[in-house]
């Protein structure tokens, strides 16, 4: 007889930490131009808003791809996919090291977008094929941990690069580049020998392991709609369309803040080392928000309200931040501020897999996260904009606080959308 909990646990050690050892890399070499930034501006005689300018054209190729990818990835296996995502985007990397003016990277941040695009939705479309409903806001939680760890372990790693300018030639901001390229390229390698595509094809699983999952899966997915295996379709589903609507503001706050955080604590007086040590301290409080709240909002029935209270505490802690005079005082919100925007995404991720399957999950998820990672392409011009207009550093966290707050009321809306769906979905939890 199967046991379900140690069941579980297996394929959560299998799993688990290597796709967050992924996304740990992924995220790092997605951040590390925000701490880059504070040489190469200079490097290349770039303003502030054209620097963001070109840091945020990641997103605009990251979100022509991101369906495609992830349609991809559903034909050809997460094994093959991956490791091509990951070996390429690792390549540009290292590519960026060698920028020579602002065209060029201009050209390697879209292309990076390129590359990337289809790895984040791909992991949450994976844990649908290999997680039962009921545990996959706590694995998208785990997961988004090492996002948390990647700017925890990102922020000092970037300082102290940023000082080894000159060492052999390169500037800081291209060891930056450097140390966080190869790694991936190593990474994506480990991954054709490491992944399994799904349970079906897993040697860790015994046939009555597979047997068991293939069922408590197929039996969560017969109440949804048929056509949610096409994946052509489920773009134009109206959850998915609103879903993506309502996904803007989390990502435009997250790399709003993330990407700016450095050079607010930068505008404290400290030194590079300095400001990469202080910035692990948001991000450990992030760690630890994203770890209670999916897991309590995977014993809840109302998942809403823990994507909700979470954007709403970080709104309003954005706004006191740009209220407050004294860096500590300031430090402190931006940390609550943190939690508050990431703490309800993997709760948020736990959603869409209640009302799509298949290929139509893969499209899905690539459609919302697509989209919504646009908001990543806005702050990275607006903020720095904000910035140029105003002459203040804290100033853009008004913009943030109004973005995130409305993210959250969509929320409110998108979960009465789902709430209408119960009588004929039954499956289907709010």
């Amino acid at each position: 007889m199967v046991s379900e909990k140690a069941l579980i646990s297996k394929i959560t050690w299998r799993l688990m930490p290597f796709l967050g050892l992924l996304y740990l890399i992924a995220y790092i070499d997605r951040q590390n131009v925000s701490f880059a930034k504070l040489q190469m501006v200079g490097d290349l005689g770039l303003s502030e808003y054209a620097y963001g300018l070109g840091a945020s054209l990641f997103f605009i190729g990251y979100f022509i791809f991101e369906v495609p990818s992830n349609l991809l990835l559903n034909r050809f296996g997460a094994r093959l996919w991956f490791a091509r995502i990951i070996i390429s985007w690792g390549l540009v990397t290292i590519a960026l090291a060698y920028t020579s003016s602002p065209t060029m990277f201009y050209i390697l941040r879209f292309l990076l977008g390129v590359c990337e695009a289809g790895f984040f939705p791909g992991v949450l479309y994976l844990l649908t094929l290999w997680f039962p409903r009921d545990y996959r806001g706590r694995m998208v939680g785990l997961f988004m941990i090492f996002s948390a760890l990647a700017n925890a372990i990102g922020a000092p790693l970037g300082g102290m690069l940023l000082d080894l300018d000159g060492l052999w030639g390169y500037a800081g901001w291209e060891w930056v580049f450097l140390a966080t390229g190869i790694p991936a390229v190593i990474a994506g390698i480990v991954t054709i020998f490491y992944l399994d595509d799904k349970p079906e094809t897993a040697a860790f699983l015994s046939q009555d392991e597979k047997d068991w999952l293939h069922k408590r899966i197929a039996s969560e997915n017969s109440g949804m709609d048929e056509h949610a295996e096409d994946g052509f379709r489920a773009l134009i589903n109206p959850r998915v369309l609103f879903m993506s609507l309502c996904y803007v503001g989390f990502p435009l706050a997250a790399y709003g803040l993330s990407y700016w955080l450095p050079t607010i604590v930068k505008s404290f007086g400290v030194s590079n080392t300095a400001n990469g040590f202080i910035n692990i301290i948001p991000w450990l409080i992030v760690a630890v928000a994203l770890y209670l709240v999916p897991s309590a909002a995977d014993r809840s029935e109302k998942k809403i309200t823990y994507i909700v209270v979470p954007a709403f505490v970080g709104a309003l802690c954005l706004l006191m931040s740009a209220l407050m005079t004294a860096p500590v005082a300031q430090f402190a919100f931006l940390c609550i501020a943190a939690a508050g925007i990431f703490a309800g995404q993997p709760v948020f991720w736990s959603l869409p897999g209640r009302f799509l399957k298949g290929a139509g999950a893969a499209a899905g998820l690539a459609a919302i996260n697509s989209v919504g990672n646009l908001g990543g392409f806005v702050a990275q011009n607006v903020v720095p904009w904000i910035r140029d207009e105003t002459g203040s550093t804290i100033a853009p966290m008004f913009f943030l606080s109004a973005c995130l707050a409305i993210a959250g009321v969509l929320v409110i809306i998108a979960g009465r959308m789902i709430a209408r769906q119960i009588t004929s979905q039954p499956n289907l939890k709010a």
